[in-house]
């Protein structure tokens, strides 16, 4: 009788410390992953940096036309760079989620196959 006390308690404890492995530490482990990607993506947009200097005139032509073109270059290297930082944390959060689903799926194809409609639990 122990010995089923002690397996059902390791089984707990395996359990509990995959599901503590897959969901929490991985969360931060990715978060600090999409971070160090999108940090190296700031490198070469520079956002912050672009939108502090949108109204400035470009290389300080300080006519009308570096005024013009200053903001119009600042601004599409802004549009594009928005738009690769949302690309990029999109897909980082779809392939999460699929992350996150992907032990349940497995779980519930092991129960319920589907291709054979065979059901180990009736």
């Amino acid at each position: 009788m122990k010995v089923l006390i002690y397996l059902f308690n390791r089984f707990v404890f395996r359990l509990k410390e995959f599901l503590r492995h897959w969901y929490i530490i991985s969360f931060f482990v990715y978060v600090n992953f999409v971070v160090s990607i999108l940090e190296k993506l700031d490198r070469f947009f520079a956002f912050k940096i672009t939108l502090r200097h949108l109204f400035n005139p470009l290389y300080g032509d300080r006519s009308v036309i570096g005024y013009f073109f200053g903001f119009i270059f600042r601004f599409w290297r802004m549009v594009v760079g928005g738009l690769v930082y949302l690309i990029v944390i999109s897909i980082a959060i779809a392939l999460y989620l699929f992350w996150l689903v992907a032990p349940v799926y497995i779980v519930y194809r092991i129960i319920v196959r589907e291709n054979e409609g065979v059901y180990f639990f009736k």
